[in-house]
């Protein structure tokens, strides 16, 4: 068993120092957090259309009234999330794949996989729904298709855009060393690429891949717009109903609590990776 090593002085002192400065930051966080708190509700309270927005937006008997229905509703958001993250990533992983392949024979491919990228990260996600919710039933208008379908596909074409150009980014992040030692102990390029260059890649850009999981978990309430009723739409027909906004911010917290962990799931991976980094520095 390899005994523990031991702390200089000087790193003893580091320590000590960034406890200082931790509980200092902590502190003037905590007062400059009362001041803004403290002018925020200063200037509501002087505000003469305070009292109507509160009403308007933040009833909260309207609230209690119209949560059933977006919550609902919400289970609509979180069906096609999930499958539509299942599509994106298997879809991403391919089109990553594809442009990080070596050889001019493979050219046409890349050609393909750049061009794909490249059209629909610019093609705006609405834009993308509207095209394909609307578009995709014109091929055959005798079948009905589900708007939930469509508006998946919609987001996993325009995702996967986004989530292949990360996952390149991490594959090609890897060292070549590490493809010729394992071409050295006899793997071939899948057995390679699987179990020593997509593992390390992908570890590296987590963060990033969690924060397009995030944008994918907002946007999905777009498919409101094909008429499914999700959070969203639930909303805007409670609305309809008794012109109070309520139901809006109702389904916006519900969105924020679905992302709520995680984001603090992307700060974990961040720091774990800035732990893992340091690690062998202490002097």
């Amino acid at each position: 068993m390899t005994p523990p090593r031991e702390v200089s002085a000087v790193e003893v002192d580091r320590r000590a120092f960034r406890r200082r400065q931790s509980a200092r930051s902590v502190l003037l966080a905590a007062v400059s957090t009362v001041v803004v708190v403290a002018i925020v509700l200063l200037v509501l309270a002087v505000t003469p259309g305070t009292a109507v927005v509160v009403r308007t937006f933040f009833d909260p008997v309207e609230a209690v009234r119209v949560f059933p229905a977006v919550l609902a509703g919400l289970w609509v958001n979180v069906y096609v999330l999930f499958f539509a993250a299942i599509g994106v990533a298997v879809f991403a992983t391919l089109l990553a794949v594809v442009r990080t392949l070596r050889g001019p024979v493979f050219a046409p491919l890349r050609l393909l996989a750049a061009v794909y990228t490249d059209v629909f990260r610019g093609v705006p996600v609405i834009v993308m729904i509207l095209l394909i919710g609307f578009g995709l039933p014109g091929l055959n208008p005798s079948v009905r298709y589900d708007s939930r379908l469509l508006g998946g596909v919609a987001l996993v074409l325009t995702y996967s855009a986004y989530v292949a150009e990360v996952l390149r980014a991490g594959i090609e992040s890897v060292h070549p060393s590490q493809r010729l030692a394992a071409r050295s102990l006899g793997l071939g390029y899948g057995q390679t690429l699987r179990l020593i260059v997509l593992p390390q890649g992908v570890r590296r850009v987590t963060p990033a891949l969690v924060n397009d999981f995030v944008s994918m978990q907002k946007d999905v309430g777009l498919i409101s717009i094909l008429g499914a009723v999700d959070a969203v739409r639930a909303a805007q027909i409670q609305v309809a109903v008794t012109y109070n906004y309520t139901a809006y911010v109702v389904a916006g917290l519900f969105f924020v609590l679905l992302s709520l962990p995680f984001i603090r799931l992307t700060d974990v991976l961040e720091r774990r990776a800035r732990a893992r980094q340091q690690q062998g520095s202490v002097v």
